[in-house]
């Protein structure tokens, strides 16, 4: 959404706004990190794709920087959460900018650095680990990724929930791809690693699938509330009016 190189005070209020609100969220835990306990997934990685959303891809990964950062020093987030936010954001912050390609590079790099993982990456390992994350990769290269991006500034409520669905669906998963091999830069342990992938194949989609929705249903009333109280960043355009759909 946020395509505008310059900042107003509107924007940095926001951006500051964001980076307490992730620190903050740092603290609540919605699923424990399997084979990193008693660190877990936290809430912060819902606000992730909707800072970047709102804020772009350059001030809302400074934004996930900075507030993982805080969240890190205070015994919140874990070295993978503090990792996963930063590319959720940038990715999100792509998609919503219409700059298709950077976030495909973005993603596929991330995702053979995983895979690829000298001895315990699961392409060596195990394979169907990352059934899932490919699908988040065909939403980038498909011209999903560019209805999304159109949908984001859409007034109409339908449009605009799959916009947000699609954007935090895939940046999400850029998230969970990297706070992974974050964990696997931690634990080069192959036996152990095997167990995890093998476990995490079907536990993960349903994780990332649940924070996408909730995602959604928060970033789109978010942008509502911002909407009506004239405090969204200035470069958010959102269309007077949806062209008429085909018979």
């Amino acid at each position: 959404m946020t395509s505008h190189p310059r900042l107003n005070t509107k924007e940095v209020a926001l951006t500051t706004v964001f980076t307490a609100l992730y620190a903050i969220l740092g603290f609540i835990k919605i699923s424990p990190i399997i084979g990193l306990s008693p660190q877990g997934i936290t809430a912060a990685a819902i606000v992730a794709p909707i800072i970047g959303i709102l804020l772009g891809p350059y001030m809302g990964t400074l934004s996930t920087f900075l507030g993982g950062v805080i969240g890190l020093s205070l015994g919140a987030l874990s070295y993978p959460s503090l990792a996963a936010g930063i590319p959720t954001a940038f990715c999100a912050g792509m998609i919503s900018t219409k700059r298709r390609l950077t976030s495909i590079v973005t993603y596929l790099a991330l995702f053979l650095l995983f895979a690829f993982y000298p001895t315990v990456g699961p392409a060596w390992l195990f394979p169907l680990n990352t059934w899932f994350q490919i699908a988040g990769l065909i939403i980038l290269v498909s011209p999903l990724q560019s209805v999304a991006g159109e949908n984001l500034n859409s007034r109409n409520n339908t449009r605009l929930l799959s916009g947000f669905f699609l954007t935090c669906f895939a940046s999400t998963l850029a998230g969970q791809i990297t706070g992974s091999l974050v964990f696997e830069a931690l634990n080069p342990n192959a036996t152990a690693l095997l167990g995890n992938w093998q476990i995490l194949t079907f536990v993960y989609p349903v994780e990332r699938t649940i924070i996408a929705l909730a995602a959604m249903l928060i970033g789109v009333s978010l942008v509502k509330v911002l909407r009506t109280a004239n405090l969204l960043p200035s470069a958010i355009a959102f269309k007077k009016a949806d062209p008429p759909q085909k018979a």
